[in-house]
């Protein structure tokens, strides 16, 4: 009786115990809950606020190139002011969102004319007006449209207002200084922007019911914004999330209400009590079933946890013994490496290795016959072996005949491994490889191809072995592709295999290192989908690329001065005719000047690397940056015999460049833009 009152007192302290704990963590969600509603709200005012500024700064940037492509002509014009009007009448006219347009000229610039402004704006039928500015009501030299560029000698978006006697709409003006033909301000070239758009856009921002936004100027002027701000504001708890455009100093803000923010959380509180009480009687139900099982499942959990640590431990052992770290020489530029193991289980049996040695990269691929501990334990025999003999051995034939004879010797459980080694020599691109039983490697040139192999026998089969070796001669930008089998093994659910032709054919096409592994791993995981991994899959790509010089500049235009000469050695070196020198260099100006002024953001320092490489048969530039994706290469061809008018803005660097080179090609390797121009013999 005493045991079963014990057990009782037990049962029910246990109970009160479940019951506060219960309440605990109900409090605990409920905080957690309210933390996350409130994280969410946020996350969703924050992405409209970029998604609307993404918007508004789009068309800011489109009324600044409107300007900026239209500078060269007007000032062109400035001494012709009655062709001035035709120059902003094309502005407006091709530029849908501009409103009007005015070129004003700085007073006293024409003797005969003190002032003069001709403003083409849009009337209501489409069509376009032309006005003037030049009168004393407007007064034109005193707005700050036109003083404020004036001042800091460029571009200057205004604060907004409503342009009485101009437009007659609210606006605001992006306006940039015209110099004359003696460097001075001779006038400013302007581009209006209504603010009507602005008013719907605002308006339609709807993140939860009650909310609302508001845009203020870069003074604080509510600019749009529903009547009932204040009220809101006033009257109830709210929360704010503001982002400002940049270029114009512009505010929006979006205010959400509380009471939106959480009150379905407190409708649901009521269930949530209900749930608990009905949680602590099925407590009481089940928890003499509890405690009488407690005991065997606290020991299956030992063993479990004994076991995933004991493997946790294997894993993190293995991993360890290969190199994880790409790029693994990032002070060189011949080279471009990327590999990855993903075991089939928590440990495997493949391995990759690499490491340098007298400007040689040794590097090998194997696959240990078996899965799990077994195979690891020979992978890290395998890998230890490879090391210590290549650490004082240069011929792959003879580290993998030692490498035989060792496995060999001490091979009781009969498992063997498919194995290729080789060594590069970097200086001269020589390949020197021995393959024991492995899948022939690709090699990635003009096409894709496998690496030639002599049928040698795996690793650890039959010591005594005499294994041939082999050589190929390695040029610029070809590449090598080693796999073990649980690549073109992998099965889906139907237990069909990837192969090598679906290899092959995601090997295609020019990439860097990363990108093609990412995109072999993204292939083999669309075809396997949710079928569990049958084996070990292994990958390693070396990528040769020796650079005879390298160039590094900053993203500054006066750094252009660096490249003649660096062109002129380029030119010495290889079998081009001296007399293609400018030309060359004229091609590798405009690449990296367009780098220079489109790569980085504005303010940002970054670098341009330039590599050089002299083959047989051309002379290529290999352009590196790190700035924002842009490819070149993607404008169409421009059409030189079209009028100035006709023709789209840009495009002519890219076209000159391609006049010039032979191929141009543009890749996005690692996070970097690259672009790779070739001048054949």
């Amino acid at each position: 009786m005493m045991k079963k009152s014990s057990g009782n007192r037990l049962a029910l302290l246990l109970v009160l115990v479940a019951a506060f704990t219960l309440e605990a963590t109900a409090l605990v969600q409920y905080y957690f809950t309210q933390r996350g509603i409130r994280n969410e709200a946020s996350m969703r005012a924050e992405s409209q606020l970029e998604a609307t500024r993404n918007e508004i700064l789009d068309v800011i940037d489109q009324t600044e190139a409107a300007v900026r492509n239209s500078v060269w002509i007007a000032q062109w014009c400035l001494d012709i002011p009655d062709s001035l009007g035709a120059v902003c009448r094309k502005l407006v006219q091709d530029n849908p969102v501009v409103a009007g347009s005015t070129v004003a000229l700085v007073p006293g610039y024409l003797k005969d004319r003190p002032l003069y402004s001709p403003y083409v704006c849009r009337d209501d039928q489409g069509g376009f007006q032309m006005l003037s500015l030049a009168t004393q009501e407007y007064d034109y030299p005193s707005q700050e449209w036109f003083v404020k560029p004036i001042q800091l000698n460029g571009g200057y978006w205004s604060e907004p207002y409503v342009d009485e006697g101009g437009g007659e709409i609210l606006m605001t003006t992006y306006s940039m200084p015209l110099h004359g033909a003696s460097s001075e301000v001779a006038a400013v070239l302007t581009a209006d922007l209504s603010l009507e758009w602005l008013k719907d856009m605002i308006g339609s921002i709807k993140v939860y019911p009650n909310a609302y936004c508001l845009l203020e100027s870069r003074d604080g002027q509510e600019m749009v914004g529903p009547p009932e701000a204040g009220t809101v504001r006033k009257s109830k708890k709210y929360y704010t999330y503001d982002t400002r455009v940049d270029k114009t100093g512009w505010a929006i803000s979006i205010v959400i209400p509380e009471e939106d923010i959480y009150g379905g959380l407190r409708q649901v509180g009521f269930v949530v009590a209900l749930l608990q009480i009905l949680g602590l009687v099925m407590l009481v139900v089940i928890i003499r079933a509890f405690f009488k099982g407690q005991k065997r499942y606290r020991e299956l959990d030992k063993r479990r946890q004994r076991i995933e640590g004991e493997l946790s431990i294997a894993t993190g052992i293995q991993m360890s013994m290969v190199p994880k770290t790409f790029p693994p020489f990032p002070e060189r530029h011949d080279l471009d490496m990327a590999a990855t193991i993903v075991p089939a289980k928590e440990v495997g049996g493949d391995l990759y290795d690499f490491f340098l040695r007298d400007e040689k990269l040794f590097f090998c691929v194997g696959d240990v016959s078996g899965k799990g501990v077994p195979a690891a334990l020979v992978m890290a025999v395998t890998r230890t072996t490879f090391r210590n003999l290549s650490a004082k051995e240069n011929s792959p034939g003879r580290i993998v005949r030692e490498m035989n004879d060792n496995l060999s010797a001490m091979n009781e459980s009969d498992m063997f491994v498919t194995f290729f080694c080789a060594v590069l020599d970097l200086e001269s691109g020589l390949l020197r490889y021995c393959n024991a039983g492995h899948n022939p490697p690709r090699i990635l040139t003009d096409a894709i191809r496998p690496l030639s192999v002599e049928p040698n026998l795996p690793l650890g089969v039959i010591g005594g072995m005499e294994f041939k070796e082999q050589e190929l001669q390695l040029n610029y930008d070809d590449a090598l592709f080693l796999y073990t089998d649980g690549l073109t093994e992998a099965e889906n659910a139907q237990q069909e295999q990837f192969g090598e032709e679906r290899m092959d054919k995601a090997l295609s096409g020019r990439k860097g290192a990363d990108a093609h592994l990412e995109n072999i791993k993204q292939k083999v995981s669309e075809f396997v989908a949710d079928a569990p991994q049958s084996d070990d899959l292994t990958i390693l790509f070396i990528h040769y690329l020796p650079s005879m010089q390298h160039l590094t500049l900053q993203n500054s235009i006066d750094q252009i001065t660096l490249l003649p000469p660096y062109v002129e050695k380029a030119v010495k070196a290889s079998k081009l005719d001296p007399v293609v020198t400018e030309g060359l260099n004229l091609a590798l100006e405009e690449a990296v000047t367009n780098v220079i002024d489109y790569a980085y953001p504005e303010g940002t320092v970054g670098n341009v690397d330039i590599d050089t490489a002299v083959t047989d048969t051309a002379l290529t530039f290999t352009i590196t940056d790190s700035g924002k994706p842009f490819d070149p290469t993607a404008r169409a061809e421009v059409d030189i015999q079209a009028g100035i008018e006709d023709r789209p803005v840009g495009g002519l660097g890219i076209h000159l460049v391609r006049k010039i080179m032979d191929e141009v090609r543009y890749e996005r390797r690692g996070g970097r833009n690259v672009l790779i121009l070739t001048k054949k013999y």
